[in-house]
């Protein structure tokens, strides 16, 4: 059994890419691989992950209300879509990969930027990610998946900004994040999608 000091996890025969998650540094240089839950066992372990923002024609956003079987943040709304690359996966195909299995959508995405963060939920679990962020554009009606999503809508810029002020304990740290990043930092992305 590993101690504390080294949990780098090793890919066995019991053990699926898809469990496994990218351990970096603050360069994003990556460091090893570990078990899905056991980076999000007490502070975390810093792993590489990405955030998406869907947008309208008119502007608006789809956010979605996380299904309450997750284990972190389960029921509570967020972003478009988030999650993790598999070990060998590009963030390009892991972001596709991803919309396509939470919500049956496919986009052009534009990579924003990238930060680093840490979340906890409760005394034994937390976030703790270097997170890349983008945005694209999607009309429609998403095919919600209900294993990873609850509810869905389309949210318009400022009912949000409204939101995450009035009733902030409803919404995921990283949306309260990257939505004040996107919106202090870079306007200028965020107008090429809201008109």
């Amino acid at each position: 059994m590993n101690n504390g000091k080294d949990t780098i996890a090793k890919t066995n025969s019991n053990m699926t890419q898809a469990d496994l998650l990218i351990l970096v540094d603050s360069d994003d240089n990556e460091l090893g691989h570990l078990e899905k839950e056991l980076c999000h066992i007490g502070y975390g372990k810093l792993h590489r992950a990405f955030s998406i923002f869907l947008f309208n024609d008119d502007g608006d956003l789809l956010i979605q209300q996380r299904a309450d079987c997750k284990p972190l943040w389960g029921n509570y709304w967020s972003n478009t879509c988030c999650s993790h690359p598999r070990v060998g996966e590009s963030l390009e195909v892991a972001t596709n990969r991803r919309t396509i299995e939470e919500l049956g959508i496919e986009s052009e995405l534009h990579f924003i930027y990238k930060f680093e963060y840490q979340a906890s939920f409760n005394d034994r679990l937390s976030e703790n990610e270097l997170c890349s962020v983008f945005c694209g554009h999607f009309d429609g009606s998403p095919i919600a998946n209900p294993d990873e999503v609850k509810n869905w809508e389309w949210i318009s810029p400022e009912r949000l900004s409204r939101e995450l002020k009035a009733n902030p304990n409803l919404y995921t740290p990283w949306l309260k994040l990257e939505w004040r990043r996107l919106q202090n930092d870079y306007a200028d992305h965020l107008q090429k999608y809201t008109p």
